[in-house]
């Protein structure tokens, strides 16, 4: 079961947001739910990247490449 909530914002902020909800075939409730749940799992992607980049932490070139060696194909 889905819960109410009561927010308070800038009519006009709101009114630009209901109409660009609308224009992605949306609804302003839907993508406060999406922003929401992203909200809530931010840390855990950021804590999950992070430990993803110590893991990778051992792969070093060793040296500088130039702008070219990095554009080889």
């Amino acid at each position: 079961m889905q819960k109410n909530i009561t927010l308070s914002a800038d009519p006009d902020l709101i009114h630009a947001a209901r109409e660009k909800a609308h224009r992605e075939r949306t609804t302003l409730n839907a993508q406060f739910r999406l922003w929401l749940n992203r909200y809530v799992t931010t840390d855990a992607k950021v804590a999950a990247y992070e430990d993803l980049m110590d893991t990778l932490a051992y792969a070093q070139p060793g040296r500088n490449f130039s702008r070219d060696e990095m554009n080889e194909r």
